[in-house]
């Protein structure tokens, strides 16, 4: 675990991440990696922020018209998964993909990466459930309850579907959308957006999805 955590701050700070970055650790010791400076409320579960990184530059790239900060995700979850939840949701991922018409292994290795298939994941930024469902995205697609595995991976798998069909079938660009949205991609002339989290998750994806051949 903490090989890989040194491994990916290392690749980020390689690749000039565009943003600060602040750990977190909450109530249960889960560690969060993130761009977005979360304030202690009294409420709040979160511990104060330790800036990690510190770029030159203070910019924040954005996600989806701009409208969230993004997100570098728990990196405990995005790569040691928890082999007996996955066997749970197997079923109920090979009945999404085939009523979507998305890949089935290209939907594990969006759910591994994204949480590690853990319903309950919460990302800082408010992504939801299995696929990190936002509240737009679910909106979108239906999701009146984003932790409920059935509707989210539903959700996520549409919104999978369309984002091929978006970017003709092209897996990298759909990945990349999934990640940045699919505003960015476009922004960024249909190619993977120069965002050093949004090129590590194309390629984490990839990874899985080619290694399940």
């Amino acid at each position: 675990m903490i090989k890989n955590t040194f491994f990916l701050l290392a690749l980020l700070i390689s690749n000039q991440a565009i943003a600060d970055i602040y750990k977190y650790v909450d109530s249960n010791g889960r560690v969060s990696y993130t761009n977005l400076r979360i304030h202690n409320t009294g409420s709040s579960r979160n511990s104060l922020a330790k800036l990690i990184i510190k770029t030159p530059e203070n910019r924040y790239k954005f996600r989806e018209n701009n409208s969230y900060p993004t997100i570098f995700h728990n990196f405990s979850n995005s790569f040691s998964p928890q082999r007996g939840s996955k066997n749970k949701f197997t079923d109920l991922i090979a009945n999404a993909a085939n009523r979507n018409g998305v890949e089935e292994r290209l939907v594990h290795a969006v759910i591994q990466t994204e949480s590690a298939y853990n319903a309950g994941a919460v990302s800082p930024a408010g992504a939801v459930g299995l696929m990190q469902l936002m509240p737009g995205t679910a909106r979108r697609y239906g999701v009146t309850n984003r932790t409920d595995p059935v509707q989210n991976v539903d959700g996520g798998t549409r919104y999978l579907k369309d984002l091929l069909a978006m970017f003709n079938y092209n897996l990298g660009l759909a990945v990349a959308a999934y990640n940045a949205g699919e505003n960015a991609v476009i922004r960024h002339n249909n190619s993977i957006p120069p965002y050093p989290e949004t090129r590590n998750y194309v390629r984490q994806v990839l990874s899985l999805y080619h290694r399940s051949l």
